[in-house]
């Protein structure tokens, strides 16, 4: 995947997580990152490129999960490679918690020191009668205020809650703060996807290159 461009970012880095149900291997340079995550309930693979054309190759086991990711990469421009098997079996909780978690660690690795990026972003998409605003601040802390009621328990097979789930694993690993507040909305298909719209353009916007700098965007001169 070619990058449009680049800024300062983590070298080439490999890093091994030692608990004994996981292992961890990542890479990062020029706003790129991929990252692999095993455990005895998932494996997950994940490339990520911040500077993108919004091209995505998504197979997690979990349908919906899969257009959510698609549109996710679409919207916010990222090329994302998602290869994710999981417990499905079981239930869908720990692909979709853990794609989680591994997307957001591909983040937080492709953004290296976060110097020279604009830091925040926030969008607002409607789809029909739906409308939800995201709000990302790329801190270095992480925080989910997560302002949504779906009524209905399932879209499909896919259960409305993991959005939640998965949402708090992106935040904790990309070491964000992220807001998502959810105005209307009657449909959950409808709902979800602004969720995952409005996520993708306000990413866009706070991962992006500001010209005006190459310092973190930050007093304490540090965003962590």
């Amino acid at each position: 995947m070619a990058a449009k461009q680049s800024t300062k970012s983590a070298g080439g880095a490999s890093v091994e997580n030692a608990a004994p149900r996981a292992s961890l291997i990542a890479t990062a340079s020029n706003r790129r990152a991929a990252i692999e995550r095993k455990t005895r309930e998932t494996r997950i693979k994940i490339e990520l490129e911040l500077d993108g054309s919004g091209r995505a190759e998504i197979a997690t086991g979990v349908p919906f999960l899969d257009h959510m990711l698609d549109s996710f990469a679409r919207h916010g421009f990222f090329d994302l490679k998602v290869d994710a098997q999981g417990d499905v079996e079981i239930d869908d909780h720990h692909t979709v918690e853990d794609v989680g978690i591994v997307l957001g660690r591909a983040f937080s690795q492709a953004l290296g020191d976060r110097a020279g990026i604009r830091r925040f972003g926030n969008a607002m998409v409607p789809l029909d009668e739906a409308l939800c605003t995201s709000v990302v601040d790329l801190s270095g802390r992480s925080y989910l205020a997560y302002n949504v009621k779906i009524k209905q328990e399932r879209v499909g097979n896919f259960q409305t809650e993991l959005v939640h789930d998965f949402l708090k694993a992106l935040s904790d690993e990309a070491r964000m703060n992220l807001h998502v507040i959810m105005h209307s909305g009657r449909n959950p298909h409808h709902m979800i996807e602004t969720i995952f719209k409005s996520l993708a353009k306000a990413m866009d916007q706070a991962t992006a290159v500001e010209p005006r700098t190459r310092e973190v965007l930050s007093t304490k001169g540090t965003l962590s």
